[in-house]
């Protein structure tokens, strides 16, 4: 399969062309499979690319008023915003095994804090006391955060150290620690954040308000199985080692998924890609589009192995540890790439020359996430700052 006709796909299953944009927040994360939310604005960037009509409102109705979108660690320890069906499918594909990792973790913060008797036996036989006491508050409150739990009990205000005998040592409350051990296990789930719409301070409920039911349990095989489909149908062809490094997942377990599939390998010029055997027939070329997308987002974040789309342009739009920083696309290749001025505006840099109707598709997305944003500056967070982002920002003075 050429490189043109991978373009195509992108273009159109990720909703980037104009004429395929989603009618709301929902679909457009369902078409990713799941939206990054390490940044809460990112979310709401990726979100607005993906649709008309759609703006912060929209984004914070889907997500805490009708509750069709959910935030869960899954892939990677990452935070992801996904539908509330797919959610069950990350939830026992990943999440599982982050939340047995976590509380691995947790235990032994505790034990290392002297709390219990200071050892990780110890620990493990308090721990589920505190479980008990957060879910109780949290229940009893609808929702809260992890300072308003800390003082519910005392049990939930002790103290745990982190990064101990480093430069970064620091103290947090059991309570912070814990919520994210419950929100790994299906029990607690980010809810609004606290202030604005770019906070990364949320409140925590229930997971009960939003699925009154639990997520569903499937069990893990099924689960890997379709989270590995759920991937090759949004971001396939691709190699199996490019699925690995997206769920997080080991060799072993990414080898089991697919061949539960029913697969064809398919030539990506140098390397074999999987395709899904039904998906074979070749995806129409899209009229012409341009995309700004947010740092974080899914679609330069969905492969490892980026050069068919992303070209030499890598170490001017990605930090030291590999997170993408905001990318400018044009027909399914990245061009160049923005940031935000001091009032808010959107201000962009091609790093290759496009011609006249990418210029000026490119300065009309522009204009559009310039509305949307009505003011708000986005700053790198959970992040390094790219090469570009440091240029555009020195350029602004």
């Amino acid at each position: 399969m050429g490189v043109e006709q991978r373009r195509a796909r992108l273009g159109r299953r990720h909703l980037l062309t104009p004429a395929g944009r989603a009618a709301d927040p929902a679909e457009a994360a369902r078409a990713m499979v799941a939206l990054h939310g390490t940044d809460p604005t990112s979310v709401h960037v990726s979100c607005w690319v993906r649709t008309t009509g759609c703006g912060v409102a929209e984004v914070e109705r889907a997500l805490y008023e009708e509750r069709t979108l959910i935030r869960l660690l899954a892939m990677r320890r990452t935070v992801f915003v996904t539908t509330l069906d797919l959610a069950a499918v990350l939830q026992n594909a990943s999440s599982v095994e982050v939340a047995a990792r976590e509380r691995r973790k947790l235990v032994k913060m505790l034990a290392e804090s002297g709390i219990a008797d200071g050892t990780e036996a110890g620990a493990a036989r308090w721990l589920p006391g505190a479980e008990e006491a957060a879910l109780a508050s949290l229940d009893k409150r609808g929702e809260a955060t992890a300072a308003e739990l800390a003082a519910d009990d005392p049990r939930l205000a002790e103290r745990v150290v982190l990064g101990r005998g480093s430069r970064n040592e620091s103290r947090q409350s059991v309570a912070a620690r814990l919520l994210l051990l419950l929100a790994a296990e299906g029990r607690a789930v980010r809810g609004r954040p606290r202030g604005s719409w770019t906070s990364h301070q949320y409140r925590w409920s229930p997971l009960t308000r939003w699925c009154p039911q639990g997520l569903a349990e499937i069990p893990e095989a099924e689960a890997e199985r379709e989270l590995a489909r759920l991937y090759l149908r949004s971001f396939g062809p691709a190699p199996a080692e490019d699925l690995q490094w997206w769920t997080g997942w080991t060799r072993t377990r990414t080898r089991r998924a697919l061949a539960g599939l029913d697969l064809v390998e398919v030539d990506l010029g140098g390397s074999t890609g999987l395709l899904l055997a039904d998906d074979q027939e070749d995806v129409p070329e899209p009229e012409p589009w341009a995309a700004l997308l947010p740092a974080l987002d899914p679609t330069p974040m969905g492969w490892q192995r980026r050069e068919w789309f992303l070209g030499p342009h890598g170490p001017k739009l990605f930090d030291r540890v590999g997170n993408a920083g905001p990318s400018v696309w044009w027909n399914g290749r990245v061009v160049g790439g923005w940031t935000t001025d001091a009032g808010g505006r959107v201000v962009h840099r091609f790093l290759e020359d496009v011609g006249a109707e990418a210029r000026a598709a490119v300065r009309a997305e522009a204009e559009r996430l310039t509305l949307l944003l009505d003011g708000t500056r986005l700053a790198p967070r959970t992040r390094g700052r790219t090469w570009l982002e440091q240029e555009l920002a020195d350029d602004a003075g």
